[in-house]
């Protein structure tokens, strides 16, 4: 039996993923994984999206200044603030390679093919590693390291993935922006995690703004609630095609 901790979207709120794996026991005072994770005991999983914040205050908290989307400055400042924070990420996971699992989101995707402008709803565009549109492009040690991200993780029939169920969920390109299925295929069609052959799915991608919900009729679980200070604990026995044991929701 192994616990598998779940992390959703962390749009560089470093200090709130920090603070989740401490309140998980995953994480030593230095930044060094506990004994757990290093034993492989514990499974960290992160459901992607480590950057871009999600809103000018976020930009403003993650960077100690007033944030100016146009300004060159601003956006260097922004972009250093998540290469430190994702250079901290990288140093946790090469400590415990085999229990620290990153999934791959969009706005992850998108630094190493940049093919898209990112923002948010209310019009905020995430321009700080596009030197095109006067920001700076990420450094190459850390573009080669997000290439390593997974698209889905799989324990028997327990899927962890960005978005949903299906490959077409993980395909971020001009589809995947213009259908709002991905946002949707929950409520529209929870049926697709059976119809995908899978026991349990656990998803981020949308804001739970209610927290963390589990729909146990369709056996899934939507964690991009970081924001709620959330996260979501599985006992897995990974020796089953159904390994799911129980789980729980854990605020911090």
């Amino acid at each position: 039996m192994r616990k598998f901790i779940v992390i959703g979207d962390v749009h560089a709120d470093f200090r709130a993923l920090w603070g989740a794996l401490r309140a998980a026991g995953c994480v030593l005072p230095d930044g060094r994984p506990t004994p757990p994770v290093r034993s492989g005991l514990y499974q960290v999983v992160l459901l992607g999206d480590l950057v871009h914040p999600k809103s000018q205050l976020a930009y403003e908290q993650l960077t100690g200044a007033p944030y100016d989307r146009h300004d060159p400055a601003c956006l260097a400042q922004a972009a250093q603030a998540q290469i430190d924070g994702l250079r901290a990420v990288q140093a946790y996971q090469a400590q415990a390679p085999g229990a620290v699992h990153i999934i791959l989101g969009n706005h992850d995707d998108v630094l190493v093919q940049p093919r898209f402008v990112l923002g948010t709803g209310g019009g905020l565009k995430h321009t700080e590693f596009d030197p095109q549109h006067g920001g700076v492009p990420l450094p190459a040690d850390l573009s080669a390291w997000v290439t390593t991200f997974l698209r889905e993780l799989r324990v028997g029939q327990v899927q962890f993935a960005h978005v949903g169920p299906l490959p077409a969920h993980a395909c971020y390109d001009e589809w995947f922006y213009s259908d709002a299925s991905s946002r949707r295929w929950f409520l529209d069609t929870p049926e697709y995690v059976a119809m995908a052959g899978l026991a349990f799915g656990v998803y981020g991608h949308t804001p739970m703004e209610r927290g963390i919900m589990v729909h146990e009729g369709h056996r899934f679980a939507l964690a991009d609630a970081l924001h709620r200070r959330e996260y979501l604990e599985l006992m897995l026995d990974p020796g089953r095609e159904d390994p799911l044991h129980n789980w729980r929701v854990v605020q911090f």
